[in-house]
This record gives structure tokens, C-alpha cells and sequence, in this order.
């Protein structure tokens, strides 16, 4: 019995590997499509969307028949209880990747001026979301707590964006809508930033019980 229990488990982690390369391509995806402003690239995303959507059904399923059909000790518990956290989070950076694709379209090369901050955002959001991941594979805490850390420069690279974009509505009311666009995307990556945070505060909790947040 405790073998195929061990055999379930050890599924339900290749599953959640597998949506966490989704999410990280995702993200890779709509970083590339917004440097080089390609609408094609952005219809991507909503594809890998979809894929990350049904990758959360079937580990949910996974979850609930390994929580109901089994006897689960602490340890198991507290790992496939984790499991049900951080899917939902990585169904979200999905979400909002497809929220930032959405906007892409209608960006042009003048709105796009002065953009290397956003896209220094957009690398230190991708370097988060994959150490989260890293550190479910490793079960490596360390790796978790410096994905917590590092969400302080995606904060900051918020500020700096939002400063400049308000600066450049109050110089040129014209491109206001332009500047607002870029507002929304610079938040969007700002809360994937907050989903890998909450990844790797699972991470943590489904390896020493205890939930930091907390």
C-alpha cells in the first residue's frame, strides 16, 4: 500500500514540475514578445495559458484522490496540502502573463521608449518564478527564502516604473493612455513576483511545517 502510495506521490511531483516549466515558459514568452513588441508571440501565451489551466485540474484531481483514497501522515500531508497551495498560484501567473500578452498589441515603438527598467522587471520576475520552482524540485529552503528576498527588487523596480510613467503622463498628457498601459503591465509582473513569493513560502512550509507568512 505504501508503495503505491510512494509511486502516487512521486507522479504528482513530476506534474507539478511539469506546470512549473509552463509557467516559467510563459513568463519567458511574454517578456520576449514585449522587448520585441511581436503580437504573434504574444497569441502564444494564451495557448500555454490554457495548458497551465488544465495542468491545475489534473493535479487538483491527483490531490483530492490522494487525500481521500489514501492515509496520508503528516509529512505526505503537509506536501500534497502544499501541492493544492502553489497550484493555484501558478494558475494565476498564467493568468496575468495572458493579461500582460492582451496589452502587447497595442504598444507601439514611441510608447516603448525608455522601456529597459520594465524589462529589467520582467528578468527579475522570471529569475523569481523559476527559483520557486528550483526550490520545489530541490526542496531546497534556502533557495525559497531567497526568492522572498528578491521579491524586494521586483518592488523596486515597480516604484522606479510607476515614478517614470508619472512623470511622463505630467510632461506629455497626450500618451497618457500609453503610459497606463505600461502602468498595468508593470503590476502584472509585480504580482507574479507576489505568486512566486507565495510558491516559495509553501515550499517551506511543506518541508519544515511551519508557514512563515504566518
Amino acid at each position: 500500500m505504501r508503495s503505491r502510495f510512494d509511486e502516487q506521490l512521486s507522479q504528482l511531483n513530476r506534474e507539478m514540475v511539469h506546470m512549473g516549466a509552463l509557467c516559467e515558459d510563459v513568463i519567458a514568452l511574454v517578456a520576449k514578445a514585449l522587448a520585441e513588441r511581436d503580437a504573434k508571440l504574444s497569441e502564444r501565451v494564451a495557448q500555454l495559458d490554457s495548458e497551465i489551466d488544465q495542468k491545475e485540474r489534473t493535479i487538483e484531481s491527483m490531490c483530492l484522490k490522494l487525500l481521500l483514497q489514501q492515509q496520508p501522515v503528516a509529512t505526505d500531508l503537509r506536501q500534497i496540502s502544499a501541492a493544492l497551495k502553489i497550484i493555484t498560484d501558478m494558475e494565476r501567473i498564467g493568468d496575468q502573463a495572458e493579461d500582460i500578452s492582451e496589452i502587447i498589441p497595442f504598444l507601439d515603438g514611441s510608447c516603448m521608449e525608455n522601456g529597459g527598467t520594465l524589462q529589467g522587471m520582467a528578468e527579475a520576475t522570471i529569475k523569481m518564478v523559476t527559483g520557486s520552482i528550483d526550490a520545489y524540485v530541490k526542496r531546497d529552503t534556502a533557495l525559497a527564502e531567497k526568492v522572498i528576498a528578491d521579491d524586494d527588487i521586483v518592488d523596486d523596480y515597480f516604484e522606479q516604473v510607476k515614478h517614470r510613467l508619472i512623470d511622463r503622463i505630467a510632461k506629455d498628457p497626450a500618451n497618457g493612455e500609453c503610459a497606463l498601459d505600461l502602468l498595468m503591465i508593470a503590476k502584472y509582473f509585480e504580482r507574479i513576483g507576489d505568486h512566486a513569493v507565495n510558491i516559495a513560502e509553501w515550499v517551506i512550509f511543506s518541508i519544515t511545517g511551519v508557514h512563515i507568512a504566518e
